[in-house]
């Protein structure tokens, strides 16, 4: 989704945030960048900080967002996302209808997990971007635990140290609540763009509710990549093209089906 707005972590939009880096540390997108492994936090940080600005706050929603929203918005709807961006929020998604399995560039939390809490950073990260030069932040601005003390890290599942607090909690319930009230109905499970990185999350449960349920249907779409298993395919729409333009078709239709 994110990608198909041109919010990319590659390319010119790499180079024109993080030239320095690339130059400096020799990677070329920003995913490499979050898992270089600095001599210091106050590297760490600078290039965290930049990070989590322009790709959270410094950004406004994009339109694939937009469009799905004008599609759904007067539908009985449930996000389930491995998107950390806040892309959602932004474009108006009702909070208590969307469920961020993987965390939220907003949020840090102990790097030692001490406590299943996680803690909004914006006034600081604005602050870190502000404040940084030649690609290190101030000593005094690297976040500390305020319970143990150890240094913070991001809130994003890269290992078992990934704090699920309340609110991860409070919207998985939701989430499992919405499937439950509509387990033997006509559901559409709508699958944008999730490919093969963690299809443990969404891509396999909706073929397996898919399955389960002979009312529902799947539709999956990604430019090259969507693809159902037999079990399924006669519940199922495949679309090989970018999501933009299907959500913007999608749109225009439904404006015109209204109307």
């Amino acid at each position: 989704m994110s990608a198909s707005a041109g919010f990319t972590y590659s390319g010119e939009r790499f180079e024109k945030y993080f030239a320095d880096f690339r130059k400096r540390y020799g990677f070329t997108d920003m995913y490499t960048g979050g898992f270089y492994p600095y001599k210091t936090l106050e590297e760490y940080w600078a290039w965290w900080s930049r990070h989590i600005y322009v790709n959270r706050y410094d950004i406004t929603a994009g339109k694939p967002y937009t469009d799905l929203l004008n599609i759904v918005k007067d539908k009985d709807y449930f996000v389930l996302t491995t998107n950390v961006d806040h892309q959602f929020q932004l474009a108006g998604f009702d909070k208590k209808r969307l469920f961020y399995t993987q965390g939220d560039y907003g949020l840090w939390q102990c790097s030692k997990a001490c406590h299943n809490k996680t803690y909004d950073n914006e006034a600081t990260v604005r602050e870190m971007v502000e404040k940084q030069h030649d690609m290190k932040i101030p000593t005094e601005l690297i976040p500390k635990c305020p319970v143990c003390g150890a240094p913070m890290t991001m809130n994003l599942r890269c290992d078992n140290s990934f704090v699920q607090d309340a609110g991860w909690h409070a919207a998985a319930s939701r989430y499992n609540g919405f499937i439950c009230r509509h387990k033997d109905l006509h559901i559409l499970f709508f699958e944008l763009g999730v490919g093969a990185n963690t299809p443990v999350i969404i891509k396999y449960p909706f073929w397996k509710m898919t399955a389960q349920n002979p009312k529902a249907a799947y539709v999956c779409i990604n430019n090259g990549e969507a693809i159902t298993p037999k079990e399924i395919e006669t519940q199922s729409i495949c679309i090989n093209k970018d999501i933009s333009a299907v959500l913007e078709a999608l749109r225009q239709y439904d404006h015109k089906d209204k109307n």
